[in-house]
């Protein structure tokens, strides 16, 4: 029987319909190449126009340095790919980049971050409450925009079925290529970019996802040595606390603020008031100082170590006891009590409270109001016996939701922005909501000072409060904190600090408060907390270093 012979692009009947839409199968490489063009084109856009910034478009030379840079950047991403996918780690691992890819490029387009080790340990410590607040639409969008089509092509298609010898052999092959031509991009591209990649090293941080990849890298190695060193080395095994000739209690608080910075602080010179409360109060108040790093994960340990910035070695720093075990170990009862993410290892194995247990009224939505801090503190100053060191650890004014750390009675400055994502409101709006959350901080250290006031004829008193770094609040198109030291503008590195001590314990320090007063005009740091409250608590040790002690050359009889 004769049967007519079917058209040469008809499919073979014994298939069906349903090989016309199975996935086309494609090489791992070649699909590898694909994602690496789509970040490039995406996420990279923000390190592409910087680079490319001061050149003109109608010169070919601009081109040509583009399309290096481009090629630069499929080639480095391609590898990265390459290098840990096998047939069955590749759709997972090349997924996981995706997303990291469109999440880290959204942040450094919107708040102009840059990814190095130490903002990875800030992202892995971060309170569930306080990621929150940077997701939201903007961030789906841009995940919806970017992620989506590369998605689509790791999970749409069907890797061939190589035997492993062969797929071995192409794999080095390309890998090999793919060396070689980025030896060659290098070579091409070094004599232009040099010198720009020298004066700008952050530029490093914003190859994305290759940021992240080697940032996460560096942060978990560290965290790994750090794990294998054991124990903190103890510090200050000499120091004793000397007693007060009167008997009398002593209590010092310590109010470490969050992301206060000093460019919108009233005492320190403010065109608008923000601290109208304290600025009623015989407080001294230090009007130039800087902090040790432009995020908690840095400034923290640091202000708590002998050497701080001015000798900065951050495995010293965290491979030591801090501050407070010193003064512990010498017989200052110590507790530190947080509205924060943590005291970041300064107050390991040391009492500590959380105000969500404290005060739970004065929590909401995952977060709770800084007055929860001083819950109970005006029974707990009256009970002082001996020496005691109280460390309240602030919300304050972290971003980016400032509308947040303040209660309505405080949106003084109008219109505030109210949005979790800050390029939906004005700069005005934005500085007006940071400086009403400065509002309640002035608040909340000025009920401070009322209850140690109050106490203050028969315990000896003092109060500190200094914020472990400042924020961008748009200058130069930076928002938020956390850039390198390096490169970090003054707005993140300029804090606000003050300073009040009872008359009884200004006494019993011969303090003269009129030469501290002048002594707050001067520069001062982070680097002088240590060595301040030591004297402060009256603790003795060949640590103290009267140069960086804020007090000492106000001691009239030392």
């Amino acid at each position: 029987m004769w049967f007519p012979l079917a058209p040469r692009w008809a499919a073979p009947s014994a298939a069906g319909p349903r090989a016309r839409h199975r996935p086309r199968r494609l090489s791992t490489e070649a699909v590898a190449l694909c994602l690496a063009l789509h970040w490039s084109l995406t996420a990279n856009l923000p390190l592409l126009r910087r680079l490319l910034a001061d050149r003109s478009w109608l010169d070919l030379a601009t081109w040509a340095q583009g399309t290096a840079l481009l090629a630069g950047l499929v080639v480095v991403h391609a590898l990265i790919v390459l290098l840990f996918a096998s047939r069955w780690t590749f759709r997972p691992w090349a997924t996981a980049l995706t997303l990291v890819a469109a999440t880290a490029g959204h942040f450094i387009e919107h708040y102009g971050v840059v990814v190095d080790p130490s903002m990875v340990r800030n992202v892995l410590r971060t309170h569930a409450a306080e990621a929150g607040e940077l997701l939201g639409g903007a961030l789906a969008w841009t995940l919806l925009w970017q992620a989506t089509p590369a998605l689509l092509l790791i999970w749409g298609f069907e890797p061939r079925a190589l035997a492993w010898h062969r797929a071995l052999r192409i794999r080095l092959a390309w890998l090999a290529g793919l060396v070689v031509v980025l030896a060659v991009l290098v070579l091409a591209m070094f004599p232009t970019l040099a010198a720009q990649v020298r004066l700008q090293r952050e530029v490093r941080y914003q190859v994305t996802p290759a940021n992240v990849v080697w940032s996460l890298a560096r942060a978990l190695s560290g965290e790994a040595r750090a794990a294998r060193a054991g124990p903190r080395q103890p510090i200050g095994l000499d120091a004793v606390r000397v007693e007060s000739p009167a008997g009398r209690p002593r209590l010092v608080v310590l109010v470490v603020g969050e992301t206060a910075r000093a460019a919108n602080w009233g005492l320190a010179g403010y065109a608008r008031q923000t601290t109208p409360k304290l600025a009623a109060l015989p407080v001294v108040s230090f009007t130039d100082v800087t902090s040790c790093g432009t995020n908690t994960e840095v400034s923290l340990p640091c202000m708590f170590a002998p050497v701080g910035r001015r000798d900065y070695d951050e495995d010293r720093i965290r491979g030591s006891e801090s501050l407070l075990h010193l003064v512990a170990r010498a017989g200052v009862d110590v507790l530190w009590r947080d509205n924060q993410s943590g005291c970041k290892g300064v107050c390991d194995g040391l009492p500590v409270q959380q105000v969500s247990a404290v005060a739970p009224e004065a929590c909401r939505e995952g977060r709770c109001l800084d007055e929860g801090l001083l819950e109970g503190l005006d029974d707990r100053v009256a009970r002082t016996r001996g020496t005691q060191l109280l460390v309240l650890h602030m919300l304050g004014n972290h971003g980016p939701s400032y509308h947040r750390r303040y209660p309505a009675d405080h949106a003084r400055f109008q219109p505030a922005c109210v949005q979790d994502d800050l390029r939906r409101c004005t700069r005005e709006e934005i500085v007006n909501a940071f400086d009403n959350a400065l509002l309640y901080t002035d608040t909340v250290l000025s009920r401070l000072h009322a209850v140690l006031q109050r106490h203050q004829d028969h315990v000896d008193t003092a109060m500190v409060y200094l914020s472990d770094h400042g924020e961008s609040l748009g200058e130069h198109n930076l928002y938020l904190h956390g850039l390198p030291w390096a490169i970090a503008p003054q707005e993140q590195k300029k804090v606000p600090m003050l300073m009040w001590v009872s008359k009884g314990l200004s006494s019993e320090l011969d303090l003269d408060l009129g030469c501290l007063h002048e002594r707050a005009r001067q520069p001062a740091s982070h680097d002088h907390l240590f060595h301040s409250l030591l004297s402060l608590l009256g603790v003795r040790t060949q640590l103290h270093d009267a140069r960086w002690d804020l007090l000492a050359p106000c001691r009239t009889g030392h």
